[in-house]
């Protein structure tokens, strides 16, 4: 680590007293440690027990089983519209089933996604162009499905020397341009692919053997939006709905509706999202990127009307303000740490750790969702077989050239510590800067006053 640099502080929540600091009050790229602040301010400003609302609404009467018209499908957000617990289908099935129970056996017209809670930049700020097609660098945005992720299956053709086979869900604004071959039997498979910095193109290329197993990659969608309103629309027909033409966004469509502008739309069918606390714990625990930024963007919605990045920094701001946060101990560009224009000093890291549990209405809704060392979540296989296992509970962070560690662990007397552990600038390899990080904190459960 002789070129790297190591921010540190280490903190007794029992008696306040600071233990241990390495540049502590510097700033650093925190990664996914950014995401310890935008849940405190979540939590703080929206509360445990918020939920996200989506609807499918309508303009139009519904004449002999008909619905004469369009199907608007409108969120503010909800991120959880995925596999996870099968939520999607179970959610789809209920439609259907309202949709049903409204008198809708087959829709005339088309599902339109209405994303306008929401503004269209999806992208972080500082995101890198060259990983835009990974499902960790998915955009955000109003309306969500599958994590604004989708399947790419890449198959081999029927003989060496034929095109591989590229294929996509429909809707997710993706187009693909493959080079891809397939090779002689037992051939190395050398297939790559990257989305194009100009524009929603995914390229293939490479070399798949003949017989070979598929290769299947979830990556990021261009259109959210889109690819939830195609999704629903798959899933109605699948349920005996017919629907007559094809997908749309909302943005797309939007001049049509102009003359109804001051008609409130008929609601068909709502649904909530599991609870704040539910959605942070998955966000912490598998450190998912889309659901900051849906944090951020609602943070801002929640203040301004529409869902922005901006607006959300800005309430971060205040909340971390109104705790005693010095402005300047942090630059907060996103939600979940993927941009490098993040940084935090490690003091402040501990500040807001802190703040979150000694707060009654925070600590055990917070503590909840922070992976457990050597049990679940991004620290499931760390510092097993050490006092830390089971003990230590903390946000990890992982970007090139960046690791982070924050959280909490119990010493062996029972004194309960709270501390931040970035690394940034390193060139070794990042399992040796891992395995440092974690040995601190196994020093820290070992810890004694006697």
């Amino acid at each position: 680590m002789a070129r790297g640099v190591w921010g540190v502080d280490i903190r007794s929540l029992d008696t306040g007293e600071p233990l241990f600091d390495l540049n502590a009050g510097k700033l650093m790229m925190p990664a996914s440690n950014m995401k310890i602040l935008t849940v405190a301010a979540a939590a703080e400003t929206l509360g445990w027990d918020f939920r996200f609302t989506t609807t499918l609404e309508t303009y139009a009467a519904v004449e002999n089983g008909v619905l004469q018209g369009d199907l608007f499908i409108r969120s503010n957000g909800d991120p959880t519209i995925n596999t996870r617990g099968g939520r999607a289908e179970t959610l789809f099935t209920e439609w259907a089933d309202a949709l049903r129970a409204a008198g809708v056996r087959e829709i005339s017209g088309r599902v339109i996604g209405d994303d306008q809670a929401f503004d269209e930049e999806g992208i972080g700020p500082g995101w890198s162009w060259d990983y835009l097609e990974a499902g960790y660098a998915a955009p955000s945005g109003a309306l969500q499905f599958n994590e604004n992720t989708a399947p790419l299956t890449i198959t081999p053709g029927a003989s060496a020397g034929e095109a591989a086979i590229a294929r996509l869900p429909a809707g997710t604004g993706l187009t693909i341009v493959s080079r891809a071959v397939t090779g002689a039997a037992g051939s190395e498979q050398t297939v790559t692919f990257g989305r194009r910095i100009d524009g929603a193109v995914i390229e293939i290329s490479g070399s798949i053997p003949v017989g070979g197993n598929p290769i299947r990659r979830n990556v990021a969608v261009a259109n959210p939006t889109l690819y939830l309103a195609q999704s629903l629309k798959d899933a109605l027909v699948a349920r005996g709905i017919a629907v007559a033409r094809d997908a749309a966004d909302f943005d797309d469509v939007a001049a049509e509706f102009i003359p109804l502008a001051n008609v409130d739309r008929r609601v068909l069918a709502t649904a909530e999202s599991p609870p704040l606390r539910e959605i942070a714990t998955v966000l912490m625990k598998v450190s998912q990127n889309l659901y900051a930024e849906t944090f951020v963007k609602a943070l801002g919605a929640s203040r301004n009307g529409l869902g922005t990045t901006r607006g959300g920094r800005a309430v971060i701001r205040h909340t971390l303000g109104s705790w005693g946060i010095p402005d300047d101990s942090y630059v907060n560009a996103d939600g979940s740490g993927l941009s490098r224009y993040n940084y935090v000093a490690p003091n402040m890291v501990t500040a807001v750790l802190q703040r979150m549990y000694r707060d009654p209405k925070h600590k055990e809704a917070f503590i909840a969702t922070l992976p457990i060392a050597g049990n679940d979540g991004t620290i499931a296989t760390r510092m097993r077989r050490s006092r830390a296992e089971g003990n230590a509970i903390a946000k990890t962070g992982s970007i090139a050239n960046v690791r982070s560690l924050s959280g909490f662990v119990r010493t062996r007397d029972g004194e309960m510590l709270v501390f931040a552990i970035l690394a940034n600038d390193f060139v070794i390899s990042a399992a040796t800067v891992t395995w440092i990080a974690d040995l601190a904190v196994e020093i820290l459960s070992n810890f004694t006053r006697q």
